[in-house]
């Protein structure tokens, strides 16, 4: 069976959120345990939690993620702001246990202008302060950044060096996001280019700790550093981008979710239905 998804709404209840994926005709999803835009979470109730992982039984759903908030920066210099960004991973990860999910993705990150080194470090000793400090099976997921100014965790190396430093590695992976690695200059969107990147990612990383794909389209040319999703196929890695992404060797049997756009175009119905075009068609 195909995983495929997209980040669903957990407004009113968090367990309403399984009914909202099942609707689409999902077979994974992704969430956010908490309104994502505040550093303040109202407290998880263990029967809003127990009603979601009933949800997600009788549905029949073996694997479902969460996203971390927006705010949360791990990659920080600044004492407070990390700290502050520890505490949202720490409470993230008990939130994730509560609701027995898979993966929690986190972005890597920024370094506010201190330097790749520094933001590196900042994220291993994130990571690793949550994992000891919450014994939960969720597994974190680093998710690679598009290349932005300052930005930590762009690039494969980065990735590596991050994982290098991580104590309790059985629990953490790798999530990437192709509308991320087509800005930061990963050229996915011919045969070529994606056999390329992937061969640097199992160089630099190794392909069994990738474990989510996130599939968004890139409005921003390849290499322009712009985290703009767009629908699957109108964007510039392309619908034969696509199908060669979903339906590669390497690739076709890890979950896939979708981030794209809800506009005037359409929303996850229209890219969810040329996903599971293209992978059928292949």
């Amino acid at each position: 069976m195909v995983l495929l998804g997209a980040h669903v709404s957990i407004s009113g209840s968090v367990a309403y959120a399984v009914e909202r994926a099942r609707s689409l005709e999902c077979t994974t999803f992704q969430i956010f345990t908490r309104n994502p835009r505040g550093w303040v979470a109202k407290k998880l109730s263990s029967e809003e939690a127990e009603e979601f992982v009933k949800n997600k039984r009788r549905v029949g759903y073996e694997v479902v993620v969460a996203h971390m908030p927006y705010l949360p920066n791990v990659a920080s210099p600044e004492p407070l702001s990390w700290r502050r960004s520890l505490r949202s991973l720490v409470e993230e990860l008990e939130r994730c246990e509560m609701l027995e999910l898979n993966y929690l993705v986190c972005h890597i990150g920024s370094h506010m202008g201190r330097g790749v080194e520094k933001g590196i470090s900042q994220v291993a000793k994130a990571v690793n302060s949550a994992l000891e400090k919450v014994e939960a099976k969720c597994m974190i997921l680093l998710e690679n950044m598009a290349g932005q100014k300052n930005s930590v965790g762009s690039y494969f190396p980065h990735i590596q060096a991050i994982l290098e430093k991580i104590e309790d590695k059985d629990r953490v992976g790798v999530c990437l996001d192709t509308c991320h690695l087509y800005a930061a200059g990963y050229d996915i969107s011919t045969e070529e280019g994606l056999n390329d990147t992937l061969a640097q990612f199992e160089n630099y990383v190794g392909l069994k700790l990738l474990k989510l794909l996130h599939l968004n389209d890139s409005r921003g040319k390849l290499g322009s550093h712009l985290d703009r999703h767009e629908h699957i196929g109108r964007g510039y890695i392309g619908e034969d981008g696509f199908r060669r992404i979903v339906t590669h060797s390497k690739l076709r049997d890890l979950p896939m979710i979708l981030e794209t756009p809800q506009d005037e175009y359409g929303d996850y119905e229209v890219d969810l239905k040329m996903v599971r075009r293209l992978i059928q068609h292949g």
